[in-house]
């Protein structure tokens, strides 16, 4: 089953208990890989990796706007948006741990062969592949500019 496929059945289950957020944020997610799919041209399906990018985007757009919603003394807008961002989540991949994160950097540093700065952008390239879901690009780049110095 694609993660395509999850969340149409994640839309029906939330509709049968009357999940009102849950189904919010299914039905966003869902409209979002519509409007992806279509941007790529009639008839295309996603890959599960394409799926994960772009629900890992709406994660941090609603984390990003819970924030704006927070300094503006909005409490109840930034709580419905990282509501939101849980059911996001759940759909991506775990985490890394800081220590799992800089073990697979170092190790994606060796196998690029990358020694200065100078190379930060041949590892992010490759790291931002093999870490999607997994880390944030951010702390991707943290790490690999501690290791490279």
């Amino acid at each position: 089953m694609t993660i395509s496929d999850k969340i149409n059945s994640d839309i029906i289950a939330a509709m049968k208990a009357k999940e009102k957020e849950k189904l919010e944020a299914l039905r966003n997610i869902k409209k979002v890989l519509i409007e992806a799919r279509a941007a790529k041209g009639a008839g295309t399906e996603l890959s599960d990796e394409e799926v994960l990018r772009i629900i890992q985007k709406l994660a941090k757009q609603g984390k990003d706007s819970a924030a704006i919603f927070t300094d503006q003394d909005r409490p109840d807008l930034a709580e419905n948006e990282m509501a939101q961002v849980k059911i996001y989540e759940s759909f991506l991949p775990a985490k890394l741990t800081k220590e799992e994160l800089t073990q697979a950097v170092s190790e994606i540093i060796m196998k690029t062969g990358a020694s200065t700065m100078k190379d930060m952008g041949k590892v992010m390239g490759v790291a931002s592949k093999e870490l999607a879901g997994k880390a944030e690009g951010k702390d991707i780049a943290a790490i690999v500019k501690t290791l490279l110095q």
